[in-house]
């Protein structure tokens, strides 16, 4: 699939997604964001799948039990569905809640890091523009201190672990005005000034997450760590994402959106693919190129620069978790 419109458009309306059906026997599978839209939608069909426990990792655990008890209603599978609290925009609560991963679960098969935010209004949360903290660096933060349980699950278990990034086509679109920052300057000049317009905030946050993704697995091949890192592109589906969009917004989703089930789909196929998907870009439940800007010779540079900035604000954030990797 391209980035342009017309080939949206066709991912939109004329792409059929296969339904979920590879078991998930006795395997343990972690959603973030999953009180509501695709990740509640993606742990609903895990459980289906047989899943022998699937954690929703949520901020608000009222909204979670909530999703839970819609998720044992709908399958009609009891005791594997549990609600653990997870606050993204807050480093403290992803590494109390990647502690309680470490200390409470045996094994740790797959990890689908859905939560992000998409907003208007210019917040500090840790230090940075909220977006950039939830989207990116708590998501990799988590990312980072998850990998030890997914390696050690490969090595006891003998299988491969997934860890899945949610990101999205809007990657394509994202003008990146950062990008003009002096060397070591991309993370301040995304958070310098509160009047800064946050119009393709969400898409700089996709972009970040794409380069990243292929940073971490140009350091660690597919034959260097036993666990797949890979992105997904769920497409324009129906969710809470966008409710800060306005009528416009609403508008648009009446007419393109998937179904939050269409798109739970992409979660899943991602989440539950080989090693041939490692740092991959997956779209349509296919491999797909990401945007020309990412395969560029601009964009490795680019990746460099993001990778170097994001691995020293994790350090100081927990010294040595980037060596998890």
């Amino acid at each position: 699939m391209s980035g342009g419109f017309l080939g949206f458009l066709k991912s939109q309306f004329f792409v059929n997604l296969p339904k979920p059906s590879l078991p998930c026997t006795g395997k343990t599978i972690i959603v973030t964001g999953s009180n509501t839209g695709l990740g509640k939608e993606a742990a609903r069909h895990f459980t289906k799948l047989g899943a022998s426990t699937v954690i929703l990792a949520v901020r608000s655990v009222e909204k979670g039990e909530a999703a839970k008890a819609d998720i044992e209603s709908s399958t009609g599978v009891k005791n594997v569905v549990k609600v653990w609290q997870l606050d993204m925009s807050s480093y403290q609560s992803v590494q109390d809640f990647a502690a309680k991963v470490d200390k409470e679960l045996p094994r740790l098969d797959i990890a689908v890091l859905n939560a992000g935010i998409a907003t208007g209004k210019f917040v500090i949360a840790e230090k940075d523009e909220s977006t950039i903290t939830v989207n990116v660096v708590s998501t990799f933060l988590l990312s980072l201190l998850l990998l030890p349980k997914l390696k050690k699950t490969a090595q006891t278990f003998n299988v491969r672990p997934n860890l899945t990034i949610v990101s999205s086509e809007v990657h394509f679109w994202s003008k990146f005005t950062e990008k003009s920052a002096p060397e070591g300057g991309l993370f301040a000049e995304m958070s310098k000034d509160a009047k800064m317009k946050m119009s393709g905030r969400y898409e700089l946050s996709k972009l970040l997450e794409v380069f990243t993704i292929r940073a971490m697995t140009d350091i660690k091949s597919a034959g260097q760590i036993p666990v797949t890192i890979n992105t997904v592109n769920p497409g324009f589906c129906h969710s809470e994402l966008g409710r800060e969009g306005g009528i416009g917004f609403y508008l648009m989703q009446l007419v393109l959106a998937r179904s939050t089930e269409q798109g739970s789909r992409t979660l899943v196929h991602a989440a539950t693919q080989g090693a041939e998907t490692h740092g991959q870009y997956m779209s349509d439940c296919q491999i797909t190129l990401p945007a020309a800007l990412v395969l560029s010779a601009e964009g490795h540079v680019l990746q460099r620069r993001v990778w170097e900035e994001l691995s020293a604000k994790l350090e100081a954030i927990k010294k040595g978790v980037v060596g998890n990797l």
